[in-house]
């Protein structure tokens, strides 16, 4: 039995694949295709919904998946730590599911997950994330999840801020600055700097075009289908 799927942002670049995954996977279809000003209520009946809009937008499905006990995922960028802890309290006894992605990219999900491991071994750490010039806000959702996966690997402990404070010093996110390109010639591509005595360890990841979310999509679609309440993270989402 095929999953029916309604997509909220289709018209932007990660609406347009997600449109292209659903149309050629044999266990999925389209329920409807909506832009960010479509009414939402056209989303009722459909197995899951995906979210691919804006952050201001994106409250407003998550509001109404909640309040309709819809299967919902969210592959939209500002949904920091306070936002997901309000969430998850609203989703407490509800049939809802909300499976939060920052990023579908299996590579990223993975330098996100090293970067955690090697913090506990580092003081020293700064985030550089670039982006494609028409990316709306900064930083993205994959640098406010690394740095909130950093800050709690660390257990308390405080990264060194050097120069805090200064303009061009970024901005700080879990106590983790955070510096963002908005830059042509560049699809997304993360780098997390980790310095110690002597030595620097970074670790990079770049993505060339949407196609690398393609495996991510698919399973958070599959994933969201039969799950209920919060899910944060690919990493989750592929049970690592």
């Amino acid at each position: 039995m095929s999953i029916s799927v309604a997509v909220v942002g289709a018209t932007g670049r990660m609406g347009k694949l997600a449109l292209e995954l659903i149309e050629g996977a044999q266990d999925l279809e389209l329920f409807a295709a909506l832009d960010s000003k479509s009414d939402i209520a056209q989303t009722l009946g459909a197995d899951v919904v995906i979210d691919l809009t804006r952050f201001d937008v994106s409250q407003s499905v998550v509001e109404f998946a909640v309040e309709n006990n819809q299967k919902l995922v969210v592959g939209t960028s500002g949904w920091s730590a306070t936002h997901l802890q309000q969430l998850e309290k609203k989703l407490a006894g509800s049939s809802a599911a909300v499976v939060v992605v920052p990023n579908f990219s299996v590579g990223s999900m993975l330098a996100t997950k090293f970067a955690g491991e090697a913090a506990k071994f580092f003081d020293s750490i700064e985030i550089v994330e670039a982006h494609h010039a028409g990316k709306v806000d900064s930083p993205s959702g994959t640098a406010v999840r690394t740095a909130e996966l950093i800050a709690g690997a660390r257990d308390g402990k405080p990264v060194l801020l050097p120069g805090v404070g200064q303009q061009a010093r970024g901005e700080i996110v879990a106590g983790v600055p955070i510096h963002s390109l908005r830059i042509n010639g560049v699809s997304a591509k993360q780098d997390v700097l980790l310095g110690g005595d002597s030595e620097l360890l970074t670790l990079s990841h770049e993505t060339t075009s949407v196609r690398a979310y393609t495996s991510g999509v698919l399973a958070s679609i599959r994933f969201a289908a039969k799950s209920t309440g919060l899910t944060v993270g690919l990493q989750s989402v592929l049970g690592l």
